[in-house]
């Protein structure tokens, strides 16, 4: 089974064909809208929620970005009521409704929805990995590497690994979690608003549609305090100290959206995704690479696995023996899973993390000898002694360019 989110129950579907490789992308647009939630708890239904700006196009006086009643009446044409989905209308999880195409992708920002403690609480096990042995090609597969035990980042997080950060989001069966990386935007040198994770930190693949209220805390909780410190109320800025960013597009490949699956690794290969995000409380003007003062490029197309000598996978893994508040590195030299004849192969590594690292950046040195991200975590293991993440190519590059694209005159 898939390397998948604690708290979730995986859904079983999906077809080993390989998906087309002339369909490359799917492009989600989220309309954004600044909404205010009071005590939006992990298990509370409070609809006492007002919006914080007029439907008027445009930024508001406090710099938050607002919907045009035109653009509200389109998004009701789809079954989106903007009222409603922030009355908790997005707990509706109908599969007719979430069956969605890309294109009626919606995330608004829900304001207080990711407070400190419904960000603990999303991580929640257990995890459902794949087998242990899936290689669908031994041809072009190396031997399973010798695990890796998961070292912990030294904190502060932001010192140490300042691109890295987790990813919150819901799903049918409740509050879940990936890991994610902040990456360079050729569009915006210096001022990315982009986001590197896995497609199945998105969207549910086959059998499902794109998740909902989709936000990344980079260097979350970053001094490292534990489970018991987390439930003594601390102050949202010591948990988010860069601020909570949500996602207003999502793209992820053709190839996850037409064959990825729970189970076995289906569309592991294609199994990546970006997002564009803006702060839900504002930055100051500033972006999201300017706020944490760091983004990793992304190299595609990297060298074979003989010419590299080593990756490191970053995560918050959340399921036993961790509890996803911390955030862990494996460092190894790459081999090579193949899942099926046809389809590229993966790079594999030993590695002891579990459910909640999915998504996680692994960075290797790029060309010109600077770190850069190559891979993510995408599939795992049972016995959690390995990690698995696709190798970046023409698809990659694809979903990439693509939203950088969409925000090049914004």
């Amino acid at each position: 089974m898939r390397l998948v989110r604690p708290g979730i129950t995986a859904r079983r579907g999906g077809s080993g064909r390989r998906a087309s490789s002339s369909v490359v992308t799917t492009a989600a647009v989220a309309a954004v809208l600044a909404l205010t939630a009071t005590a939006c708890g992990p298990t509370e239904d409070d609809a006492s929620t007002k919006p914080s700006a007029e439907a008027s196009a445009g930024a508001s006086s406090d710099n938050k970005i607002s919907i045009p009643d035109d653009l509200k009446d389109r998004l009701k044409e789809h079954g989106i009521d903007i009222d409603k989905w922030r009355n908790g209308d997005w707990k509706n999880w109908d599969k007719d409704k979430w069956l969605r195409e890309a294109k009626d992708y919606i995330n608004p920002i829900i304001e207080g929805l990711w407070d400190p403690d419904r960000m603990r609480d999303a991580d929640k096990a257990p995890e459902q990995p794949v087998d242990n042995d899936i290689s669908g090609d031994e041809g072009v597969t190396d031997p399973t590497p010798a695990p890796v035990r998961a070292v912990g980042v030294r904190t502060e997080y932001h010192e140490n690994a300042p691109e890295a950060g987790k990813l919150f989001f819901d799903g049918p069966e409740g509050s879940m979690v990936c890991s994610a990386t902040v990456v360079k935007d050729p569009a915006h040198p210096g001022k990315s608003n982009m986001v590197w994770t896995a497609g199945h930190c998105v969207h549910a693949g086959k059998k499902g549609g794109w998740y909902r209220n989709i936000a990344f805390v980079p260097s979350y909780n970053n001094s490292g305090m534990s489970t018991a410190d987390l439930r003594n109320k601390p102050p949202k800025e010591k948990v988010a100290p860069y601020g909570i960013w949500w996602g207003t597009w999502a793209q992820t490949s053709q190839q996850w959206i037409d064959q990825g699956a729970s189970v076995g690794g289906l569309g592991a290969p294609y199994d990546f995704a970006v997002l564009h995000v803006t702060p839900e409380e504002g930055a100051g003007g500033k972006s999201l690479e300017e706020t944490v003062g760091s983004a990793l490029p992304v190299e595609f197309n990297a060298p074979a696995v003989p010419k590299i000598t080593d990756m490191t996978a970053t995560g918050f893994p959340a399921a036993a023996p961790y509890d996803g508040q911390k955030m862990f590195q494996c460092k190894d030299k790459p081999g090579r899973l193949s899942l099926a004849q046809g389809d590229p192969t993966m790079y594999r590594i030993g590695c002891s993390m579990t459910g909640g690292s999915s998504g996680g950046g692994w960075i290797a040195t790029g060309r010109d000898g600077k770190p850069a991200l190559v891979s993510n975590t995408s599939i795992g293991p049972v016995t959690a002694g390995w990690l698995a993440g696709p190798r970046l190519g023409k698809e990659a590059k694809g979903v990439y360019d693509a939203v950088s694209d969409k925000y090049a005159d914004k």
